[in-house]
């Protein structure tokens, strides 16, 4: 059930964690010492973002599952025609006479370099297909990427898992743009399954409410308690802000979360890199949205609760600790700062080469967002927790501080230094977490059905990461781990099942 590797590339076999192999291209890493040929300002497509340099370590997986076995020829034509033609996807990056990296747009782009078609072994997919297939998308957390080439890649995986019959497999590094912006690049080379000639309907932005966003001044005949009550969201604003980032500082410098099963005991600053393994399970998003509407709250406040209750079921069970109380964990939430682009301007880069720089830039701002490890006799009471954190959250600008604090950090410091800071400040918290919003129906990928969507990360030096991604009626939690702390990862993605559901059984009896 495989097709051959393209002429053009090198067959190298390479042995994963379950016993497949797979024909690759050459290894393949960041940052190019040498300009291409010709001339340097006209290939000058300006400096990479100091978020994207930060990044340099880290990268966007993003494993589609696909409806029917696939088409190469076609696969590969639409790809050719469409998503490639990203300006960002022809671009370098290129470090000259000592100064900041910038991006370079390459003389030439071989297709065959970015797209590998593996051969798994024949006795490990039949034995389990989808730990085969897992085991290979593992491989690539520790595969580095070419320096002297646009830093992204497709693997055409045609084995038939129990979720598909054929997957495709995105590897992307960070520095190409954060995770919503590739997530909306690659919904725009998608089209819907109800009808082929329209873009996929996308869910409206959710309304945005809280002290972080402008509050109108009441009119004058509104009377003094209304303007009272008016300058008092600000002070709470910037009391909230101020601690917000008094805490982010010394976090950086010596606040840490307590040592606990989610981490490692180096902090995850071991020997690296330390190979991720991703799993991810389907969840339903009417469930969540019947949970958000019982409890009165936010998609982003049942998820967080949710969360929060199947790390607690897996804490309490693992550690057979006795002592019910409360654990304050915290996570890493990334941010984008970027205004929301639609599909329709990124295929009208595709289509046209050109695009501006608030689309393709690395714009991220940090929140560290508590999860609490508890017992609650209410199930309820994990959504209540989580809104109350949520809502807090949203009564601060600290997403807006810590997005200048990071610039000016590397502006000031340089890149070397800002990134022991930033991996301190990572290394002090237990999690990375982020929510994404995909399409609201069924999308075809090139004339292929999607029937599944997880994205993940790799790089942070947490063991755990969590990610969730809605599409059409579904909303999949995906997990990143360290496959060596999190041997049990599948009794990890239990819990967020089995928590989801005695969660919204406790709210049907409402």
């Amino acid at each position: 059930m495989h097709a051959r590797t393209s002429r053009a590339r090198t067959k190298v076999t390479m042995e994963d964690a379950g016993g497949s192999t797979a024909r690759r291209q050459p290894s393949l890493s960041v940052n190019a010492s040498r300009a291409p040929s010709g001339d340097w300002p006209p290939a000058d497509e300006g400096p990479v973002s100091p978020t994207g340099r930060l990044m340099d370590g880290f990268y966007i997986v993003v494993s589609m599952g696909l409806g029917v076995p696939l088409n190469f020829p076609v696969l590969r034509a639409g790809i050719e025609t469409q998503l490639a033609r990203h300006p960002r996807f022809h671009s370098i990056q290129v470090t000259k006479d000592g100064k900041p990296p910038r991006w370079v747009h390459a003389s030439a782009l071989n297709l065959d370099d970015h797209i590998t078609t593996p051969l798994l072994d024949g006795a490990a997919v039949a034995s389990d297909p989808d730990k085969a297939v897992e085991d290979y998308v593992a491989s690539l957390s520790t595969a580095p990427m070419d320096r002297s080439r646009p830093l992204w890649e497709l693997h055409f995986l045609n084995y038939p898992t129990t979720e598909a019959a054929s997957t495709v497999v995105i590897r992307v590094h960070h520095s190409l743009g954060d995770g919503m912006s590739l997530l909306t690049l690659l919904m725009a080379s998608t089209r819907s399954a109800a009808d082929p000639s329209r873009l996929p309907a996308m869910p409206a932005q959710p309304a945005r409410s809280g002290s972080i966003y402008a509050r109108p001044r009441p009119p004058w005949s509104a009377g003094t308690l209304a303007f009272i009550t008016w300058a008092w969201w600000y002070v709470v604003l910037a009391w909230h802000t101020v601690v917000d980032v008094a805490l982010f500082v010394a976090t950086i410098m010596f606040v840490r979360d307590p040592q606990t099963l989610f981490k490692p005991a180096d902090g995850g600053g071991g020997e690296l890199p330390r190979r991720k393994r991703f799993v991810h399970r389907s969840l339903s998003l009417d469930d969540v949205k019947f949970l958000k509407h019982a409890m009165n709250c936010t998609v982003n406040d049942v998820i967080v609760g949710v969360t929060s209750a199947a790390l607690s079921r897996y804490y309490f069970r693992k550690s057979g600790d006795t002592n019910t109380k409360i654990i304050c964990l915290r996570s890493i939430l990334l941010v984008n700062m970027r205004p929301t682009s639609g599909l329709q301007e990124y295929v009208n880069m595709m289509e046209s080469g050109k695009s501006n720089d608030m689309t393709r830039r690395n714009q991220l701002g940090y929140i560290i967002l508590p999860f609490q490890i508890a017992v609650h006799k209410d199930p309820l009471e994990y959504i209540r927790k989580a809104k109350k954190i949520v809502d807090r959250k949203k009564s601060s600008l600290e997403v807006m501080f810590t997005h200048m604090l990071a610039e000016v950090i590397i502006k000031t410091l340089g890149v070397k230094a800002a990134g022991v800071i930033f991996h301190r400040m990572i290394s002090h918290t237990t999690i990375s977490f982020s929510n994404m919003i995909g399409p609201a129906e069924q999308v075809e990928f090139y004339g292929h059905p999607v029937v599944s969507i997880a994205p993940s990360v790799y790089g942070p030096p947490e063991a755990l990461t969590v990610h969730y991604q809605s599409y059409s009626n579904t909303i999949k939690v995906i997990l990143a781990v360290d496959e060596a702390h999190f041997p049990d990862h599948g009794q990890l993605l239990d819990d967020f099942t089995e928590s989801l559901r005695i969660i919204k059984d406790e709210a049907s009896r409402l």
